[in-house]
């Protein structure tokens, strides 16, 4: 069970990683347009808000790394911690911003945080 969390726990961290990236490099570019659905127009309006929500995902990526790697019992409560803070995140991206945040945000966050707990 221990293998299935960490590997759980990765994903998360690639997937912020790769918000990360869209959000803060290619918000402006084809790909991080097709990412929010938005036009140039709008892109280059939301581009600082974008930059800052990428910055966000990439200290939430970074805390779940921190967490695979430090030894327990510290370990283990980073990854509880940040594992909590994207599914928080996301239950609020969905309510108030896009309902496909639940899914592809939360969802797999919760689902490594049960990993977690039950290995834990």
């Amino acid at each position: 069970m221990e293998i299935l969390a960490s590997a759980l726990v990765a994903l998360v961290a690639v997937e912020h990683l790769y918000i990360l990236v869209m959000e803060m490099f290619l918000w402006q570019k084809a790909p991080g347009m097709r990412f929010h659905g938005f036009d140039a127009d709008m892109a280059q309006r939301t581009a600082a808000m974008a930059a800052n929500q990428g910055l966000y995902n990439g200290f939430l990526a970074a805390g779940l790394v921190w967490g695979l790697i430090a030894d327990d019992p510290t370990g283990f409560r980073a990854q509880i911690f940040f594992l909590s803070c994207v599914v928080v995140a996301g239950v609020y991206g969905t309510a108030t911003a896009n309902r496909r945040i639940l899914v592809m945000q939360a969802l797999p966050a919760a689902l490594a945080l049960a990993a977690v707990l039950v290995a834990g």
